[in-house]
């Protein structure tokens, strides 16, 4: 279970401020897969950051029962002087699972061939995405956020990673940031809504999704008014 306490968050920029978070308190139950959805820049993928701790709110806390992933498929946090293989043991001895059994998974996992004892600076964009989709694959946690807008690879490595990514799913949580609603609607079984600070959570999918496509709906009617 992950709970939001009264959370805030505001960026300022270029002298203007957007809130993204205005005092939300949330529940993400222990065995759902939650899809968050919402307008582009609503503050989704912010919000996964600070699930995973990498971004702080402004004020209010997160916490959980059990163990988080990083957003999947994101690949900001490697050494870039340090090879794949090496960026992977040291992940292995962070966390504390088999460090042998964790660089052969990724290494058959990843499919990167020589560049996988080569450092990541080397790397492109996909290839990094590649090393933490594996990464991420390769440890078990109690809760994976994904973030869609960081997949990457070609169409059989995006349908191999999906199929075990399933797998995974069916003994852990999930929380997933997808403009697909179809994705959405395969591998998630409650939905949130996150629109003007506002988080809004609901147990079926579908009424979410109904409540996204509402909020889109009245965005493209204000547009045309203009």
């Amino acid at each position: 279970m992950i709970q939001l306490h009264d959370l805030r968050k505001t960026f300022h920029l270029s002298g203007e401020s957007k809130t993204i978070l205005n005092g939300v308190n949330a529940v993400f139950p222990t065995g759902e897969s939650v899809g968050l959805l919402g307008r582009n820049g609503a503050g989704k993928s912010s919000l996964l950051k600070m699930i995973a701790g990498t971004l702080e709110p402004d004020s209010g806390f997160i916490t959980s029962d059990g163990t988080i992933s990083w957003p999947v498929g994101f690949a900001g946090s490697f050494h870039k002087e340090l090879t794949g293989a090496q960026n992977v043991r040291f992940i292995a001895r962070v966390y504390g699972v088999d460090t042998d059994e964790l660089v052969r998974f990724v290494e058959e996992f990843a499919e990167l061939g020589v560049h996988y004892h080569l450092p990541v600076r080397t790397y492109s964009s996909g290839m990094r995405g590649r090393l933490s989709f594996g990464l991420s694959m390769g440890i078990q946690f109690d809760t994976y956020l994904v973030d869609e807008s960081t997949a990457t690879g070609d169409a059989s490595f995006k349908s191999k990673s999906r199929d075990y990514f399933l797998n995974r799913l069916a003994n852990g949580s999930a929380i997933v940031v997808s403009h697909g609603l179809r994705l959405v609607r395969q591998i998630c079984t409650s939905g949130a809504v996150l629109d003007n600070g506002q988080l809004v959570y609901y147990e079926n999918v579908e009424d979410a999704i109904a409540h996204h496509q509402y909020n889109m709906n009245s965005s493209r009617a204000d547009e045309d008014d203009e």
